[in-house]
């Protein structure tokens, strides 16, 4: 039996119990589809992936309230500063609250907005629309839950956002199923389906933070947010989040656009080939989710040692799954691409672009885990500019190779922009690892 060190332990306490929360995550989106999937339209189908896709970015753009809220925390739990700790879930709940409000005020234009991006039959849009204005009452639900699972991560607790994720799952299958084939509400049982989940969740967030942190609400101090020095630090590092994650949407975005323009075919290879980098992403978000509880817990501390010893312990576990999901993918690719399609077609045009899918954990292993470490010592700025620099050598790449190599172009452009975030992170970021 392999004998852990500690620290490895640490590392595995807190990364497993995030795979498994960021694994349950796509599972509510795939579980409306098979609902609707079974219901004898095909523009049911349309619908939800419509709707999804819009709260998909919305809800990303807002990611910082996770990751901000995550990093910060971290550190003031290294400095054992309880009344910091609880300030920051006062500040991060109630600008997620705004937030939140904001989006509802704002759902028409919002609305508009999303259809003028994305082009669909007036049946899709006549449903989408329907799903939309449903769930859009879960914003609160949803920024609230972001903010609470930072808050629990740089508490170095992810037990609880895992809990969280799988209730969730569950009340969405039990109240689709039930409004949907029982009381026949269709796209709007699976809209209220969803929405119950996020409110359940977030319900049973508080209610768990109530029962293990409740001796924190003595701390409680709502004038936190008069703090004007505090308040401009919280800002600026979750501004910096902000703008790092428009760059993300717009890579992504423009990813499945170009693909598009390439024809169905293209468009269906790069959408399967881009489910084996999302698998990847899940598992080393878990490591970087790591990332930000530890290494802020020692910059906090100011326990330099540990720090340089857990990122040390990181990248070697980090490196180790990227080989072996290369060697995954490599030696099992047609079997995984048979798992997701019977299309003979568009399998036999994937082998033409697979050895990119082997090379991507190699090449973005490194992003996830400096984004963690980088979170966690609250040196958004790195991230910032890293984001900028690989976003415009994506674009450069794709746009001088496109009309020489097609899509081998994106692809290429795709692994460059994900090993330069890793290695522009990773270069501006050695100091917070080398202080002391």
């Amino acid at each position: 039996m392999i004998q852990l060190s500690e620290g490895n332990r640490k590392i595995l306490n807190i990364a497993i119990p995030s795979i498994i929360s960021n694994i349950t995550v796509p599972l509510l989106g795939l579980i409306d589809i098979a609902i609707v999937g079974h219901l004898g339209s095909a523009a049911y189908i349309g619908t939800i992936a419509v709707g999804t896709m819009f709260f998909n970015i919305i809800y990303w753009i807002f990611g910082f309230l996770r990751m901000g809220t995550s990093g910060m925390t971290s550190q003031a739990y290294g400095k054992r500063d309880l009344g910091e700790v609880t300030k920051l879930l006062i500040r991060s709940s109630g600008i997620a609250f705004t937030i939140s409000l904001l989006l509802i005020i704002l759902q028409y234009p919002i609305e508009l907005l999303g259809f003028a991006i994305v082009d669909t039959t007036e049946e899709i849009r006549s449903l989408a629309s329907l799903y939309f204005r449903i769930c859009i009452w879960g914003a609160p639900a949803v920024l609230g839950l972001w903010s609470i699972s930072g808050w629990f991560i740089g508490m170095q607790n992810t037990r609880f956002p895992m809990m969280v994720a799988i209730v969730q799952n569950i009340v969405n299958i039990v109240v689709s199923l039930l409004l949907v084939y029982v009381f026949r509400l269709k796209i709007e049982g699976v809209a209220l389906g969803t929405l119950v989940a996020q409110y359940a969740g977030l319900i049973m967030s508080v209610i768990l933070w109530n029962k293990y942190y409740g001796k924190l609400k003595k701390r409680f101090d709502f004038r936190c947010f008069l703090d004007r020095a505090a308040m401009k630090r919280f800002f600026q590092v979750n501004s910096d989040i902000f703008l790092r994650t428009i760059c993300l949407v717009a890579v992504t975005v423009f990813f499945t656009s170009a693909g598009a323009r390439q024809g169905e075919i293209i468009l269906a290879v790069n959408t399967l080939m881009m489910q084996f980098f999302i698998m990847f992403s899940y598992v080393m978000d878990g490591f970087a989710y790591a990332g930000e509880a530890m290494v802020g817990r020692y910059v906090g501390s100011g326990n330099i040692p540990e720090l340089r010893a857990t990122v040390k312990r990181l990248f070697w576990w980090s490196l180790s799954l990227a080989i072996v999901f290369a060697f995954a993918y490599g030696a099992g690719g047609n079997l995984f691409l048979r798992l997701l399609t019977d299309d003979n077609s568009v399998i036999e045009a994937s082998r033409h672009f697979y050895l990119w899918i082997v090379a991507i954990p190699i090449a973005g292993f490194l992003a996830f885990l400096m984004d963690g470490i980088i979170i966690g010592a609250t040196a958004t700025r790195i991230m910032l500019k890293s984001m900028v620099v690989a976003s415009a050598a994506f674009f450069v790449l794709f746009f001088s190779l496109d009309k020489l190599i097609g899509n081998h172009a994106l692809w290429l452009a795709f692994c460059t922009y994900l090993f330069f975030r890793g290695i522009m992170q990773g270069y501006w970021g050695r100091g917070i690892w080398r202080i002391g």
